[in-house]
């Protein structure tokens, strides 16, 4: 059974947004306001319709309990019961899903990087067929691609390409494709009809959102010194130079240009600024180096997530035993999703079975 009083929150939240969308709100707040109003909607209608099962169940229940009941009817009553009962075993489960805190990540446009592994030009080929099934993937989601930068294969493909696809929930969606995917077939340039196995990897990363440099004064120990060099009575009389340390990481910043203290003091948190954000960039990219790495491995044909058989028409995704004969719907991106659902509904099954009951 599900804990009333998280249901009941649930619809406490719908109902006071749906009174402050009522009022008049910030362009900002009323979009924010509005997009959880919108998540939030068909959850309290499964509420509602869960609630309903759990009465006409009690109602059905309580008619073949009744000793007065007639055979007949109980008969009739107890197979409603039964159809009730699968009904709110479904939206019970709906629930539970809903209850489950969200990959705050899960809304976040994606960086798509795709990189020829082994096999050479036919790895680029095969990056190439990857890239354009995820792009086409992205047309049917009616998401935005932008390819950021590409390195051309000598025949063809990429051996590199990076690309940024914009639209809702498309790191819920592509999250899964993070790995080695292993392509198997007969290259255009092979005489002898032998079969190759090439690989490319595949790493989709969230979109870092716009860095905000925000500066603690408890993170600064400011100096004032006076001025070196040249200057005559004034340096010697007047501390105006200004020295910025940032603690935690160890910038400093120096400024002593202007015989203004305050002018120096302005300078310089401007510059400290600069460096922070590109400190704070540095360190996300190396982050996302070390994420990349951990998500698609050194590229070795025994690391796959994935195999493209061409000669089977086959597509077979190795963490869920799951083989469809789709190779050319799915290289379409007509067929893509199906794989996607399948290793979502996996994925929602294993945080449902880590909830307690």
């Amino acid at each position: 059974m599900l804990p009333d009083q998280k249901l009941e929150a649930l619809v406490a939240r719908h109902a006071a947004l749906e009174r402050d969308l009522a009022a008049a709100l910030p362009p900002e707040t009323y979009v924010k306001l509005s997009r959880e109003f919108a998540e939030l909607s068909p959850v309290v209608e499964a509420v509602n319709s869960y609630r309903a099962a759990q009465r006409e169940l009690a109602d059905v229940t309580g008619l073949i309990d009744d000793p007065a009941t007639d055979t007949e009817m109980r008969s009739v009553a107890d197979a409603e019961r039964r159809e009730l009962e699968a009904r709110r075993e479904a939206l019970e489960r709906q629930l539970r899903l809903a209850l489950i805190p969200k990959d705050a990540m899960d809304e976040r446009n994606v960086i798509l990087e795709i990189r020829a592994g082994t096999g050479g030009d036919e790895a680029a080929l095969f990056a190439g067929d990857l890239f354009r099934m995820y792009e086409r993937y992205a047309a049917s989601q009616h998401w935005k691609v932008e390819v950021v930068s590409s390195s051309d294969g000598a025949m063809g493909g990429f051996k590199e390409i990076i690309a940024e696809i914009r639209g809702r929930g498309a790191f819920a969606r592509l999250k899964f494709e993070s790995g080695v995917h292993r392509v198997q077939r007969v290259p255009d340039t092979e005489g002898s009809g032998r079969i190759h196995t090439s690989t490319a990897t595949v790493a989709v990363l969230p979109e870092a959102q716009d860095l905000d440099v925000t500066i603690n004064d408890a993170d600064l120990r400011i100096d004032t010194l006076r001025s070196g060099g040249a200057g005559g009575q004034h340096v010697n009389k007047t501390e105006s130079a200004v020295r910025i340390t940032h603690i935690p990481t160890g910038i400093v910043v120096m400024m002593q240009e202007d015989r203004s203290q305050h002018r120096n003091r302005a300078k310089a948190f401007a510059v400290l600024r600069t460096r922070l954000y590109d400190y704070e960039r540095q360190r996300l990219d190396a982050a996302r180096a070390a994420e990349r790495r951990g998500q698609v491995g050194t590229g070795d044909r025994s690391e796959r997530i994935r195999t493209y058989n061409y000669p089977q028409g086959r597509v077979s995704d190795h963490r869920i035993n799951l083989t469809l004969y789709k190779l050319q719907q799915i290289l379409e991106g007509e067929a893509l999703g199906e794989i996607i659902d399948a290793l979502v509904a996996e994925h929602q099954a294993a945080l449902l079975a880590e909830e307690p009951e």
